[in-house]
């Protein structure tokens, strides 16, 4: 899907800013510089003689509505962060299609590619270049794709056409994201109709953004879930009648990620440096967590599985040199120490690769 927008006021920045005033942005400081607000408000401070941009939306989708629970003993990475990172992947289409309307302008133009990396108000951008409207999940969901979607612009100073803006709200009164929340991030919408998440509740922050500890009281909230959350987009009926397969091999699912062992997942982190993380995760977008934030998320879900089996591998993780991996698992062994009768060890998938096979 692709539309365009041209340059004008930004509809969305009270809203934004009013965000950032609750403190409901967290850690994620970069959001709130002044430099970066400004930039957003006007994307002539971030390509002089802007005029409008192309915004692009492709694919991540596997063809399923929902990921299969599976056994608490195995690892979820939310489905975006299966595959190769979509940063470089979707950021080489924008250049390619940059030299492609050169050669139809048949002149030599500015522009800038944005992948979910610069000061810019992606989803608006989305919305007004008519590729859908702000769920109530705060996701841009597509009538006829739902939200499993990547976003990209393409800012430019061509003069080009504008697309319709998309302007109605299909989700009702439906409230199914809000009600399947975990966490009780998301907050509705506001007196503006704008859709309302507290970041610091999100699973997807606590996760990936988080930089430090985990809020005690949010650990059980998480699950298995080691590396974001789809729950909100799982449940969205868009989704269920919509969703469709990426057609972009880059976003297949690496071997032996989803459905992990989390003993196993444990264990592979424990024998690595920081470095070595980076390393292994160079094209993913895990990498962002980093070493110590991904095995103080298996930490967690180890406590949250509560089996015995975990015991050793957690008593590992607490001599740990990092102290945020060492808190995240005594944490986990007092859960294991309560958690009741060892749970049943999950049956290997058939087909399968462990950790060490997938080189992962």
């Amino acid at each position: 899907m692709a539309g365009v927008v041209t340059a004008g006021a930004s509809g969305h920045m009270p809203h934004f800013r009013r965000w950032l005033k609750a403190r409901l942005h967290g850690e994620m400081a970069y959001l709130a510089r002044p430099d970066a607000i400004s930039r957003r408000e006007d994307l002539g401070r971030t390509l002089p003689g802007f005029h409008s941009a192309l915004v692009v939306a492709q694919s991540y989708g596997d063809g399923q509505p929902a990921t299969p629970p599976g056994h608490p003993s195995r690892a979820i990475f939310a489905r975006y962060a299966r595959g190769r990172d979509y940063h470089h992947v979707l950021r080489d289409r924008l250049e390619e299609l940059a030299r492609r309307l050169e050669s139809l302008a048949g002149r030599p133009f500015r522009s800038r590619a944005y992948v979910d990396t610069g000061p810019i108000l992606e989803r608006e951008l989305a919305m007004r270049a008519g590729l859908g409207w702000f769920g109530k999940n705060t996701m841009l969901i597509h009538p006829r794709r739902g939200s499993y979607f990547f976003l990209g612009a393409l800012l430019t100073d061509l003069p080009l056409s504008p697309s319709n803006p998309f302007a109605t709200d299909h989700c009702g009164n439906c409230r199914r994201c809000l009600d399947a929340c975990p966490t009780g991030a998301l907050l509705g919408r506001d007196e503006n109709g704008a859709p309302v998440m507290d970041a610091t509740r999100c699973i997807s922050y606590l996760t990936i953004e988080l930089k430090g500890a985990i809020p005690r009281e949010l650990r059980p909230a998480i699950g298995n879930r080691v590396f974001g959350c789809d729950i909100c987009q799982e449940v969205c009926p868009w989704n269920e009648k919509f969703a469709v397969p990426a057609t972009e091999s880059a976003y297949a699912p690496r071997p032996g990620l989803e459905g992990a062992s989390l003993i196993d997942l444990a264990t592979r982190l424990l024998a690595i440096s920081g470095k070595g993380f980076q390393r292994e995760f160079r094209d993913s977008p895990v990498s962002r967590a980093r070493r110590n934030g991904l095995l103080r998320n298996v930490c967690v879900a180890l406590g949250n599985w509560g089996s015995a089996e975990a015991a050793p591998v957690l008593e590992r993780a607490a001599r740990d040199h990092s102290e945020l991996v060492r808190e995240h698992a005594r944490w986990a062994l007092d859960r294991v120490g309560t958690g009741g009768a060892p749970s049943p060890r999950a049956p290997e998938p058939d087909g399968a690769a462990t950790l060490d096979e997938s080189g992962i």
